[in-house]
């Protein structure tokens, strides 16, 4: 396949995302913070009907990177983790797949706090 068809794809998908939380943005009473549950959520629910692994695998990126690839992500590995390890697998899952997202923030947050300062308003 051609690199173009894979970005088109992930762009194309990714920007609909984006769109429908615009809309939820400008069109609802919902706070940014509300919709970000609900994409989370979105990603969760859509995994568990089977309908987001086979768009994650037509879009790529665009369907991975956003809110709902990480809901999506969460609730598969914690399905893996439970099946090999019983219970214990449903809190080991999730922070397994969470970690290097959370990691990436947090160092992030790191390193613009050196070269940033806050201001007083």
């Amino acid at each position: 396949m051609s690199i173009v068809l894979t970005l088109c794809k992930a762009f194309l998908v990714g920007g609909l995302l984006c769109v429908i939380g615009q809309v939820l943005i400008d069109k609802t009473n919902l706070t940014p913070a509300k919709i970000l549950v609900l994409y989370v959520l979105a990603g969760v629910v859509l995994g568990a009907v089977g309908v987001y692994a086979p768009l994650a695998e037509f879009a790529g990126a665009g369907a991975t990177v956003p809110l709902t690839g990480f809901g999506f992500n969460l609730a598969k590995s914690t399905a893996e983790a439970v099946n090999e390890r019983g219970l214990w697998g449903a809190l080991e899952g999730p922070l397994s797949a969470a970690s290097v997202g959370v990691m990436t923030a947090v160092l992030s947050a790191l390193i613009v706090s050196v070269f940033a300062r806050s201001k007083d308003k």
